[in-house]
């Protein structure tokens, strides 16, 4: 069984998630931690649950999701796993940090490109891999099917969906990954946002203003 634990990070409240199996490996995705209060409070998670990192992913590169990816990588000695088209993005983000009055450790270069068709594996845990573009061009959800969830960034939020106006944004993108890649997923599955609480794709179906007939 995978666990799941997000924490709500940085001004822009990011959510940060930790999952791992029984066998105690785990992987950080989006690490938005930008001060050392918000490190301590990964790395007191970390130990008191005896977890192991062992991989550092980005759902995508937009500022807020990357602002402790230097750190985390730097701690436990892990290469970072990205989609390719997020290369832009990830480069960018120390610049737009700067504008926000965020502090930006240049992240390190990716050391494995993800792609649809792709699993991650960690522990016994596999988690298959979705490219959800459309909030930005490499954003990729990340699902199990024998746990029921979707880890699924800023591409699906409860009752609304991930802007589609920041560079490499496409708004029609971003509804066909959504109803292409999400929807068809089991109506019980859980989702788990990069913004909010969790949902489920049935309650998205039923209630997202993006998806109701006009």
């Amino acid at each position: 069984m995978i666990h799941v634990h997000y924490f709500t990070f940085n001004s822009f409240q990011e959510n940060t998630y930790i999952l791992f199996d029984d066998t105690k490996d785990c992987v950080i995705f989006d690490p938005g931690c930008e001060n050392a209060n918000e490190r301590k409070i990964i790395l007191d998670y970390i130990k008191t649950n005896h977890l192991r990192p062992v991989k550092l992913v980005n759902t995508h590169c937009h500022v807020d999701h990357v602002l402790g990816n230097a750190f985390i990588a730097e701690h436990y000695k892990l290469g970072l796993e990205i989609h390719p088209e997020e290369m832009r993005n990830l480069t960018a983000a120390p610049g737009y940090a700067s504008v926000f009055g965020l502090q930006c450790e240049p992240s390190p270069e990716p050391t494995q490109f993800l792609h649809e068709g792709d699993q991650l594996l960690f522990g016994n845990a596999a988690l298959d891999i979705l490219h959800t573009p459309g909030h930005s061009p490499g954003s990729m959800s990340f699902y199990s099917s024998k746990d029921n969830f979707v880890v699924a960034g800023d591409v699906l939020f409860r009752e609304s969906i991930g802007r589609a106006d920041l560079p490499g944004g496409n708004l029609a993108t971003l509804l066909s990954s959504i109803q292409s890649k999400l929807f068809t997923l089991p109506d019980s599955t859980k989702v788990y946002c990069g913004h909010g609480g969790p949902t489920t794709i049935l309650h998205e179906k039923k209630h997202n203003p993006f998806f109701q007939p006009a």
